[in-house]
């Protein structure tokens, strides 16, 4: 993402919150670095992001009401140390922290964890704590994938938004999956931006190349395409028929559950269930003062007309699925 004036983790400039609008009159968010604290030392990456969630807390606590309902406008998520070799109770702490703090709803974090992934075994004893909590955990990229492969032509930023980033998502994604993680934690909340990248389309190649790997084959307890149904899925594909196609790639996934499966073909609507309305707001504003986020227009847009979902299944995505995921009740 672009940079913005002003301190980044200075929350009361209001330059240090991307938002993560997940329905129409509430609305996530987060620090703007929170998945990035890998350049701090142990203790001042701890300090920061216990301080961080306070700050958090505080702002979305004396956000306005929504209008005829006991909810805030705004709910967050928090942020864990994850540093090189923070300690384990350090980044346990944290998600107690997080949990006890009635405005946070979840945890951002990014594809590296403590510098090794987030396949990395050393992160199993948060992903049981997060589980234990219920928090959601957002995934969002933030390194992209290697400049070198963009070649030397000036295209702005297209390229490395977007492709780098669900580049980034897809990868570090399925080797969560390959690694277990899905399987040791299958009450984990996982929330991925950008629709989950690549991951819904290659799903099935994915599916294809572990089965014929004598290295993989026998480590997963369900086919790989099982594991994109416990998933979920921000909408921001600016595309009718890409929401559709991830939903049928959800809807689809107790098909290749191991035991029991279901022979069906999987109904839309039931995928469209755990897909959430998004936007990059406060990044890509209007090129001119008159026009409107087109990151918000057109994202809701492709919610409108997605072929196989109805009325129920768009007011879910637009809204009804994060009050559901987030656990906020009217």
């Amino acid at each position: 993402m672009s940079p913005v004036a002003g301190d980044p983790l200075d929350l009361s400039t209001g330059t240090g919150r991307r938002s993560y609008s997940s329905w129409t009159d509430m609305e996530s968010t987060s620090p703007l670095l929170g998945e990035d604290l890998l350049t701090y030392q142990r203790t001042q990456a701890q300090t920061l992001a216990a301080e961080l969630n306070d700050d958090l807390e505080e702002y979305c606590a004396t956000a306005p009401d929504v209008q005829g309902v006991p909810l805030k406008r705004l709910y967050g998520f928090g942020l864990l140390p994850l540093v090189p070799e923070i300690s384990t109770a350090s980044l346990l702490d944290t998600v107690k922290q997080v949990s006890k703090l009635s405005h946070l709803r979840g945890l951002i974090m990014g594809t590296r964890g403590v510098g090794n992934g987030l396949d990395d075994r050393a992160l199993d004893p948060v992903w049981a704590a997060i589980e234990d909590a219920g928090l959601v955990v957002f995934i969002h990229p933030h390194y992209g994938v290697d400049a070198k492969a963009w070649g030397d032509n000036n295209n702005g930023h297209v390229l490395p938004l977007a492709l780098g980033f669900p580049f980034e998502t897809t990868i570090a994604v399925t080797r969560m999956i390959l690694s277990g993680v899905l399987d040791r934690y299958p009450s984990l909340h996982l929330l991925l931006a950008h629709s989950g990248g690549a991951l819904p389309q290659l799903s099935s190649r994915l599916a294809s190349c572990i089965h014929h790997d004598p290295v993989v084959t026998s480590r997963l307890k369900h086919d790989a395409r099982y594991y994109l149904g416990k998933l979920y899925f921000d909408a921001v594909a600016y595309g009718p028929e890409e929401l559709g196609f991830v939903s049928d790639v959800i809807a689809r996934s107790n098909r290749y559950q191991a035991e029991g499966s279901d022979t069906g073909s999987g109904d839309r609507s039931l995928g469209s269930q755990r897909m959430l309305f998004g936007t990059d707001h406060p990044f890509f504003p209007p090129l001119n003062a008159t026009e409107k986020w087109r990151s918000v227009v057109e994202n809701l847009e492709a919610i409108t007309t997605v072929r196989g979902w109805n009325t129920e299944d768009k007011d879910g995505v637009r809204g009804g699925n994060a009050l559901a995921l987030f656990n906020l009740t009217t």
